[in-house]
């Protein structure tokens, strides 16, 4: 199993080995690959160092499985050529999720629509991933009609650059090279990605769109805010959940406790609910605040937190390697 991954000097990338290692996924050669200006350096995985290659030397190399973590436009150009020598991608950035012919994966949701000629396979945004995997057994009982989620999102979802802003002015410097129009520290940036003519920014409306293809449902309607708040790691989100059907509070808790990738976190008599902090170095979804929205029927409020460089991205991609070695 000669497995490649595209982007491993970055935040996921670096994510993906420790995940690689804690799971001990069957592989026998390691490609770490980087842009140009890495290339020789070395990246570490179960005590050994593994010098950092070039695309074309990994493409050479005709590896079994890549995971591409290194944006939008070199997943563009160079999955395909990966797909073209037999090796199956997954990737991370959002090049290839609204693609119709390209399959968008959770695995607890829909791995098992995965077929030997899917040779690119999309990884969903961050803070979809943590919203349908907490909706998914919830939709099943009663038929998710209409989501309002509002998010919080940490600045490891921007990457290093918003980390090292974040850092420095909490030092009380001005950022050298800040990630965001605005300081972060002591703020709250309802801004996510680019504006789009209709008011939304591009994250918004990857939460809205993803959602409805992942749980293969158009009819359900979605509405975001997304949100960065100044919080290093683990993004969470406000939920407002509209159901067809009528439900119980007991049912339900019942059923987030069962549902796969959900860790329920729910006790306010002991002031036990989830929290971004609580979720570094978990692959579990974390589910709490549950409670009836008293305002209309049918109508569910809960909040739900997850580490976003594990499910969000790093687990998630190395969950579908699994589902691909296995099948």
């Amino acid at each position: 199993m000669k497995l490649a991954i595209v982007g491993a000097t970055g935040l996921v990338g670096t994510e993906l080995l420790k995940v690689l290692a804690e799971r001990r996924f069957p592989l026998t050669e390691l490609l770490p690959v980087a842009s140009a200006k890495s290339v020789g350096q070395t990246v570490e995985f179960l005590g050994k160092k593994y010098p950092v290659v070039s695309m074309d030397d990994a493409l050479a190399a005709r590896p079994d499985i890549a995971i591409f973590s290194a944006g939008g436009s070199v997943s563009k150009e160079h999955a395909p050529r990966f797909a073209a020598v037999g090796t199956t991608v997954i990737d991370n950035s959002s090049a290839w999720r609204m693609d119709p012919t390209k399959k968008l994966v959770v695995p607890e949701l829909n791995a098992d629509t995965l077929t030997p000629e899917d040779k690119i396979i999309a990884n969903p945004n961050c803070s979809t991933i943590q919203l349908v995997v907490a909706l998914n057994e919830l939709h099943k009982a009663y038929k998710v009609e209409r989501i309002v989620v509002s998010t919080y999102q940490s600045v490891t979802g921007t990457g290093k650059k918003a980390v090292d802003q974040l850092l420095e002015e909490r030092a009380g410097r001005p950022a050298s090279n800040p990630a965001y129009p605005h300081p972060i520290d002591l703020n709250v940036l309802p801004h996510i990605d680019v504006f789009e003519a209709n008011g939304y920014t591009k994250e918004e409306l990857k939460m809205v769109n993803e959602t409805k293809k992942i749980m293969g449902d158009d009819s359900i309607r979605v509405t975001a805010t997304c949100v960065r708040i100044p919080v290093m790691g683990g993004h969470s989100e406000s939920l407002n959940v509209e159901f067809a059907r009528e439900f119980e509070m007991d049912e339900v808790r019942a059923i987030l406790a069962r549902t796969p990738g959900v860790e329920l976190v729910d006790d306010p008599s002991t002031n036990t609910y989830p929290m971004p902090k609580d979720s570094h170095g978990k692959d579990a979804v974390l589910v709490g605040r549950l409670r009836r929205d008293e305002t209309q029927p049918r109508t569910l409020n809960l909040w739900v937190v997850a580490d976003n460089l594990r499910k969000g991205a790093a687990t998630n991609a190395v969950q579908i390697a699994e589902y691909l070695v296995k099948k």
